[in-house]
C-alpha cells in the first residue's frame, strides 16, 4: 500500500489486538479511516501505543467480537479478509452481502462455509489470494470454462516427501515443524506435513472454480515454483510459476484482474533451474481422499474435517498422539458424522464444528500415546 499510495488506499484495518503496538505501527503507515480490534479489552493499549508513536488523528475505532464483521460492510472496493479459523465466515458472509469484492485468504470461509458463500457470492466476486487458488485463477483466463478438463494442485511435498507410511511412525512435532520451503505458523506447517493443508486447498478449488472433484489433482512439485496448472481440453496445460513468494498472489488480488508492476521478482531465466514433479503417495498421505470424500457429501462435512483436524493436531503437538494419528483421527471422526442437513446459517456450521471436536476428543482418546 505504501509502495503504491496512488493505486491504494486503506479504507480500514482489523486485528485480533494482542500485539497493539504493531497494528499503531499499521495503521500509521497507511493510515485508514478505521481500525477494528477483535479483543475490545485491547483497545486502550491501541490508543496508548498510538499516541507514543506520535499519531495525532486516531482513526474511528470498532472494537468487540463483531468488529471485522462491521469493517467489511464499510463502504469500499475490496475487503481482504486473512482471519484465522471459522470466525473468519461471518466477515466474508457480510463482505459478500455488503457488494464489495473479497480478496479471499481465510480458508475456513470455504472450507466450513461454501454452500452459505456460494448462496451470497456474485459470479467473479471472490479473487483468492492463496498462491495455488491465485495460480488456478490465472491460468483459467487462457480458456473457456467449457474447455477445462482438470485443475492440477501443485504440493511441495512438506518434509516428509518420499517416505512411505512405515517410514512415519515415529517422526516427532520438530521433525513436522521444519518445512523445507516455506515460513508458516505451527499448524499450517504440520497441516503441511500430513497434507491436510494440500486437502484443504482441494476443497477450496472445488468451491471457487466449480470443477468436481474427480478433475482435481495434486502433483507433488518440491521447488514450488510452479504453484499450479489448469489442463484444457485440447491436451495443453497452463501453470503459473514464480518463486516461493506471497507479494505477488496478493497484490494481484487487490488489482484484479490486473496486474502491480515489481510486486515480486521473476524467475530469473539466466540461470539453470530443475523443475520435477512427482505423484502423490495416497498410502501415506491419505488426506487428499478424504477430503475429496466429505466434499463430495457438501454441506458442513468439510468443516467437520476440519475441526476434527484441528483437533488432533493440537494433541500431536503436546505429544499426546503420532503423526499417523492426525489423519486417522479425522477419518474415524468423519466416518461417525450423523446426517446433516444443509446448513442454513453460521450457527448450523458452528454446531457440526462442536459435534466434531467432541467427536475428536473421544476419538483421541483411543489412538493414545505416542
Amino acid at each position: 500500500m505504501t509502495a503504491q499510495p496512488d493505486r491504494f488506499r486503506v479504507t480500514a484495518l482489523g486485528a485480533g489486538g494482542s500485539r497493539p503496538r504493531l497494528l499503531a505501527e499499521q495503521a500509521m503507515a497507511v493510515e485508514p479511516d478505521y481500525v477494528g480490534i477483535a479483543d475490545a479489552e485491547r483497545e486502550a493499549d491501541f490508543r496508548a501505543a498510538y499516541r507514543q508513536l506520535g499519531g495525532t488523528r486516531v482513526p474511528d475505532i470498532v472494537s468487540g467480537p463483531e468488529a471485522m464483521t462491521e469493517l467489511a460492510r464499510i463502504p469500499c472496493h475490496t475487503v481482504v479478509n486473512g482471519i484465522d479459523g471459522s470466525i473468519g465466515l461471518e466477515p466474508t458472509l457480510a463482505t459478500l452481502e455488503a457488494g464489495h469484492r473479497l480478496a479471499l485468504a481465510n480458508k475456513e470461509s470455504l472450507i466450513a462455509g461454501g454452500s452459505l458463500v456460494a448462496q451470497r457470492a456474485r459470479p467473479g466476486q471472490i479473487i483468492p489470494v492463496d498462491s495455488e487458488h491465485s495460480a488456478l485463477a490465472q491460468a483459467l483466463r487462457s480458456g473457456e470454462a467449457d474447455e477445462v478438463e482438470r485443475l492440477i494442485v501443485t504440493a511441495s511435498g512438506g518434509p516428509f516427501r518420499g517416505r512411505g507410511r512405515d517410514e512415519l511412525h515415529h517422526v516427532t512435532v520438530d521433525d513436522a515443524l521444519a518445512h523445507p520451503t516455506w515460513a508458516m505458523g505451527p499448524v499450517i506447517t504440520i497441516n503441511s506435513a500430513t497434507m491436510v493443508n494440500k486437502a484443504l486447498e482441494v476443497i477450496e478449488a472445488h468451491e471457487l472454480f466449480h470443477i468436481p472433484y474427480d478433475r482435481i489433482d495434486v502433483t507433488v512439485h518440491p521447488q514450488s515454483v510452479i504453484h499450479s496448472m489448469v489442463e484444457f481440453c485440447d491436451g495443453s496445460t497452463i501453470a503459473q510459476a514464480s518463486p516461493p513468494d506471497m507479494h505477488l498472489p496478493i497484490a494481484h488480488a487487490l488489482a484484479w484482474p490486473h496486474r502491480v508492476k515489481h510486486a515480486a521478482r521473476p524467475v530469473d531465466w539466466s540461470n539453470a533451474h530443475t523443475w520435477t514433479f512427482e505423484p502423490l503417495d495416497g498410502d501415506a498421505f491419505p488426506a487428499v481422499e478424504l477430503a475429496k470424500f466429505v466434499g463430495g457429501r457438501g454441506g458442513v462435512y468439510p468443516a467437520i474435517f476440519n475441526a476434527a483436524n484441528e483437533e488432533a493436531v493440537s494433541a500431536f503437538r503436546k505429544g499426546e498422539i503420532p503423526f499417523l494419528g492426525i489423519v486417522d483421527t479425522v477419518a474415524a471422526v468423519v466416518e461417525r458424522a450423523p446426517d446433516y442437513a444443509p446448513p442454513r446459517d453460521v450457527a448450523d456450521v458452528l454446531e457440526a464444528e462442536r459435534w466434531a471436536r467432541t467427536e475428536a476428543q473421544q476419538a483421541l482418546a483411543a489412538v493414545g500415546p505416542r
